[in-house]
């Protein structure tokens, strides 16, 4: 996995001063983040107008009750789709980091929730398996994962999709299954017994909560990927 590439050695003082300079930058795209985040609260809400229905260790519960009497309800569309055991690698990354966030989150007025299309049996067979404690919901026989642009089925793809609100150009390779999972994610807010849909991000949109990312970002070398690398948390060797 470790590449060696030909870098820059120098002093410490020119090691500072490019530092120094560097943080001028960091400063600058902090807070461009903080505008954008005004920018995101800024959105229009949308009402919701559909009654979806979830399977959870509940029972079947409706989009409000995955609130748990917050006001604030982020869902993660993990790919995990009907047939299938294991969850995508990628979304079991960032569960790992959001297991740990779930009750920072709940003790400041929102919920997290995990939503995918797979039977709740089979989800919670692989929360268990990974040890997360977080809400997690099936979908399963719903429109919620398609309606939220997450699960698409086969002749979307062939056709063209519009996934990350774009686009995109219609396969051209043969497509295995019946439906297409996408990771993403997306926000909710309950006010006065209504639903608003108020945020929605997919692909690179994610990668701020993946926070191995952020980490690797750090390093010497970055992300310094060649292809997938990382594997559901057990699946590493020893």
């Amino acid at each position: 996995m470790t590449t060696t590439t030909m870098h820059a050695v120098g002093t410490r003082e020119e090691w500072l001063a490019a530092r120094r300079e560097l943080l001028a930058a960091e400063k600058a795209h902090t807070r461009q983040g903080d505008e954008l985040a005004r920018q995101r609260m800024e959105l229009p809400w949308v009402k919701v107008e559909k009654d979806y229905r979830f399977d959870t260790a509940e029972g079947s519960v409706t989009l409000a009750d995955l609130f748990r009497g917050r006001s604030q309800l982020i869902v993660q569309h993990f790919m995990l789709g009907a047939g299938a055991t294991e969850g995508c690698p990628a979304c079991s990354a960032i569960a790992d980091g959001l297991n740990g966030y779930a009750t920072h989150l709940a003790n400041h007025d929102v919920s997290l929730t995990a939503v995918a299309t797979a039977p709740f049996a089979t989800l919670e067979a692989y929360r268990k398996r990974m040890g997360w404690g977080y809400q997690f919901a099936s979908s399963f026989g719903t429109d919620f994962n398609a309606d939220f642009r997450v699960t698409f089925t086969k002749e979307q793809r062939e056709a063209g999709l519009e996934y990350n609100f774009r686009r995109e150009e219609p396969a051209t390779t043969p497509i295995k299954g019946s439906a297409i999972e996408r990771p993403g994610m997306s926000a909710f807010v309950l006010e006065d017994g209504d639903v608003y849909h108020t945020y929605s991000a997919y692909g690179r949109g994610l990668d701020a909560l993946w926070g191995g990312y952020q980490w690797l970002d750090r390093t010497p070398l970055g992300r310094n990927e060649q292809g997938f690398w990382w594997r559901r948390r057990d699946e590493y060797a020893a």
